[in-house]
């Protein structure tokens, strides 16, 4: 097995000030930031996905080493907003109505960032209509709506049918045509 990059592996221990000093060691040997994100700060998080999904880690080591994904981001966003880099996808992502918590909104709007993607932050207590506003402004490939607690769950579905009377098209899976 092939030796994982230092400044993967610092994401992965959730080692903030570590992921700092080498993604600017990174970037002082050559390192362009999009290869940054893309070879060294994803890989890592990938890895942090894989243990959560096997129950190795849970939510805080998560967050631990996604926080340390996001101070590495801190550095390498400007520049590749510089660059001229365009983001393939847009996604819009927000807490619904009536809920404030937005850790887990945060932990995959930054891996959305992460994932090359232009990520629409709307905040947390958003109206249906902001939600339907955005997805007509930044016609987004994907929108994420989160909500903690379970009171506000219904807010989501107000939320899908403001955005569907946009005449936005809404993904479906076959199994919602059956």
């Amino acid at each position: 097995m092939a030796e994982m990059h230092p400044l993967t592996q610092a994401v992965i221990d959730g080692d903030k000030a570590t992921a700092v000093e080498l993604t600017q060691q990174c970037l002082d040997e050559g390192e362009a930031a999009a290869s940054i994100v893309e070879e060294r700060l994803v890989p890592g998080m990938a890895v942090i996905g894989e243990q959560f999904q096997c129950d190795e880690i849970f939510v805080p080591e998560m967050l631990i080493a996604a926080n340390a994904m996001k101070a590495s981001m801190a550095l390498l966003e400007p520049l590749i907003a510089e660059s001229g880099v365009k983001a393939p996808y847009t996604a819009v992502i927000g807490t619904v109505e009536g809920d404030l918590h937005d850790i887990g909104k945060n932990l995959v709007a930054m891996m959305w960032k992460g994932a090359n993607m232009e990520v629409i932050d709307l905040g947390v207590n958003v109206p249906p209509v902001k939600f339907a506003e955005a997805v007509v402004e930044h016609e987004p490939q994907l929108v994420g709506l989160s909500a903690l607690l379970t009171t506000t769950m219904p807010a989501m579905k107000g939320t899908v049918e403001a955005i569907r009377a946009t005449g936005c098209l809404l993904y479906t899976s076959d199994a919602a045509d059956d």
